[in-house]
């Protein structure tokens, strides 16, 4: 290799100028600003104005919430501002309900509880088409959002509190319940990104003092939903996975824990 001095008459290219607004981005924290203002200048193309979604996200609102969607289980899923997020290590408790509900057989009814957009339950029912698809959330906007995301396979979604809010006539029939109920302690909200704690609702995010007051309402009222033989999935963190085992055990359910570290998903499997 010939390295040129400066002092030798010879002249190199100039580096190229960084993207401005790939510049920008990083200034804020973003780390990858690349990909980001692909995104962004994907959303200005589509109707968008680019000064202006990148001033939003420069604010610290998430990044799908400015664009308008989610990737998630290889789907595009609808988002809008206050409305949780789909994670990417939920996408291990679509999976694996996907495969509760293959196994279930045509028809079978997979409700999608704590829905938030409804990427789960979307994700189920693209990977296995026919099965007959519920989900509920407690906050209107997030329903609102979820009937968008789920109107393509046939699914319906309710607003209301956990199993207070699906139609009755759903009573012994379900063959898979996938809840994704809030699970983080609510003195660890402070400890979040400002993506999640400033921009997601609240009650999102906060599962009271140790994480796991909805999952403990959720394991109590899902026996009487499900079929014999049928399945509750609860998202869980790794360190609260065999509180959330125990927990479902007292509520008289056969537990498995599953996880994939590659993702960073965990999820509780409890059989009826």
């Amino acid at each position: 290799m010939t390295i040129s001095r400066p002092d030798s008459g010879e002249t190199s290219e100039p580096a190229p100028a960084e993207d401005p607004l790939v510049r920008l981005l990083r200034a804020a924290g973003c780390v990858f600003a690349e990909d980001e203002s692909r995104l962004l200048r994907e959303a200005a193309a589509d109707g968008g104005d680019l000064d202006a979604l990148t001033a939003r996200r420069i604010a610290g609102e998430p990044l799908e919430s400015v664009v308008g969607w989610a990737e998630f289980c290889g789907l595009r899923i609808a988002v809008e501002p206050r409305v949780f997020v789909p994670r990417k290590r939920s996408e291990l408790v679509a999976r694996e309900a996907a495969k509760l509900a293959a196994a279930a057989g045509p028809g079978a009814v997979v409700v999608d509880l704590c829905c938030g957009s409804g990427a789960i339950g979307a994700a189920v029912a693209s990977a296995v088409p026919g099965i007959e698809l519920h989900a509920a959330d407690i906050d209107p906007a997030a329903v609102g959002v979820a009937r968008r995301n789920i109107a393509r396979f046939g699914g319906r979604a309710y607003a209301g509190d956990l199993f207070g809010a699906l139609p009755a006539g759903l009573h012994g029939r379900i063959a898979v319940i996938a809840a994704n109920a809030p699970y983080v302690p609510s003195g660890e909200i402070s400890l979040m990104p400002p993506e999640a704690r400033d921009h997601e609702p609240l009650a999102a995010l906060d599962g009271g003092p140790d994480g796991l007051d909805l999952q403990r309402r959720v394991a109590r009222g899902a026996g009487e939903w499900l079929t014999p033989g049928g399945t509750l999935l609860i998202e869980t963190s790794k360190h609260q996975s065999r509180t959330t085992a125990a927990m479902l055990a007292e509520a008289g359910f056969d537990v498995r824990i599953v996880r994939d570290a590659e993702i960073g998903g965990t999820v509780a499997i409890a059989r009826r």
